[in-house]
């Protein structure tokens, strides 16, 4: 029963690059399909409905999260007039690691990366690209549950939410300055490219327009929803609907018809990338039941240390969705010692008991997730942007051979080795 699971993630991983058409127009049916084989399962052989309405309602409120902040964070447009020197890239890029851990990072990165584009328009090549999503597409969200939905994930299953910006500020730190130094660097050679005649006159002047700034409301109370009281946060609609998810759903739909329509033109903005999301993890929500029962065991994952989980997490986040992956490890390494991921109060003890082995699997879920276009969502919508706006953004061979193995591989040993080990 593990390989509808496997079938799943193999699919989301090699479809789009060798079935490109096809997986475009039927995804949703094989997701599906594949997660209804597994309910079928439950239902008919083993005739326990408890871990299929477990995953529903898990599905829904991490869907009320993702789509909730997806919605209103299309709702903002940004204009910029002018262009950047490598110091006000580098803040940028600064400023969308830490927004990434409020709207998270498909947010950040919906919002951030077409101003990122025009004010660089007159030098911006394939490594302004790489650079925003290692950065905000992905290492940045890495110390709230909101930044990325591998965290969300463990967030629902009961990491309290301040546990992640505890455990794991200080290897932000280290990774997001490391990779803010080496793109300053690349970025002050590609400055100096230009005749300085025309460095000056393209950067005299810079001045940046907001619009649609109502939304800050609806996020707040998004925001607002994640920290209701214990009480109210366990109370669900039809036994699936928590009130924080119903809370969220409603901020969003509120964003969505009080934003002019023409902010929502400016940004493109579309319910396409949210939508794929949606079908896909109807589909990974079911399939993975199994694997993560039988991970519980103790017995399907022979490593141990903080550094092997990692390494390993990371491995596996780097093309392969980073969300399944984080839970799949997070249930390997609490079957070690006789745990339950389904277990609230087993949750709570690991986080105090075995800090180091979830920080690494945390880390590891959410930094490797830039070491390729399919480790996370927000890459792929990126990257179509990016080919929109005629930049030339590398092939998936070239985004790994020119810039995730030479550079974001070895910060990320470095950091796993001084952070994590």
């Amino acid at each position: 029963m593990i390989a509808p699971f496997a079938l799943l993630l193999l699919c989301i991983a090699l479809m789009p690059l060798f079935a490109a058409h096809f997986w475009e127009h039927h995804y949703p049916k094989v997701a599906i399909g594949l997660g209804l084989v597994t309910a079928a399962y439950y239902v008919f052989v083993q005739k326990d409905w408890h871990p299929l309405h477990h995953a529903a309602h898990e599905y829904v409120s991490f869907m009320a999260l993702v789509g909730s902040l997806f919605v209103i964070s299309g709702g903002i447009n940004i204009r910029v007039k002018g262009e950047a020197t490598p110091m006000v890239n580098t803040v940028f890029l600064l400023i969308g690691a830490v927004l990434a851990n409020v709207i998270g990072t498909t947010g950040a990165s919906m919002l951030m990366i077409r101003p990122w584009i025009k004010m660089n328009r007159y030098r911006i090549t394939g490594f302004h690209i790489v650079f925003f999503i290692f950065i905000v597409s992905n290492v940045g969200g890495s110390l709230t549950p909101i930044g990325d939905p591998p965290l969300f994930l463990g967030f629902l299953r009961g990491v309290p939410f301040w546990w992640v910006l505890g455990h794991c500020w200080q290897a932000w730190a280290m990774a997001v300055g490391l990779l803010l130094a080496i793109f300053y660097a690349m970025d002050a050679h590609n400055f100096r490219r230009a005749p300085k005649e025309v460095r000056e006159l393209e950067t005299a002047h810079e001045d940046w327009f907001f619009r649609g700034l109502l939304n800050v409301v609806w996020l707040a109370l998004v925001l607002g929803a994640v920290f209701l009281p214990k009480n109210l946060q366990e109370t669900t609609v039809l036994g699936v609907f928590s009130i924080p998810a119903l809370v969220m759903f409603a901020a969003a739909a509120a964003s969505y018809f009080t934003t002019k329509p023409e902010v929502h033109e400016a940004n493109d903005f579309n319910f396409g990338p949210v939508k794929e999301v949606g079908f896909l993890f109807i589909g990974i929500f079911l399939t993975m039941i199994p694997a993560l029962q039988i991970l519980q065991s103790g017995e399907a994952v022979k490593i141990d240390t903080p550094l092997q989980y990692y390494f390993s997490t990371g491995a596996l986040s780097a093309f392969l969705d980073n969300a399944p992956t984080y839970l799949s490890f997070l249930a390997a390494a609490m079957g070690h010692e006789h745990l339950s991921v389904d277990s609230t109060s087993d949750v709570l003890g690991f986080t105090t008991a075995h800090a180091a082995h979830l920080t690494a699997i945390s880390l590891g879920a959410v930094f490797f997730g830039a070491g390729s276009y399919i480790g996370n969502g927000p890459n792929f919508m990126v990257k179509a942007i990016a080919d929109k706006s005629k930049v030339h953004a590398p092939s998936f061979i070239g985004y790994m051979a020119r810039f995730s193995i030479p550079i974001l591989l070895p910060v990320l040993i470095v950091v796993g080795w001084i952070m994590v080990k």
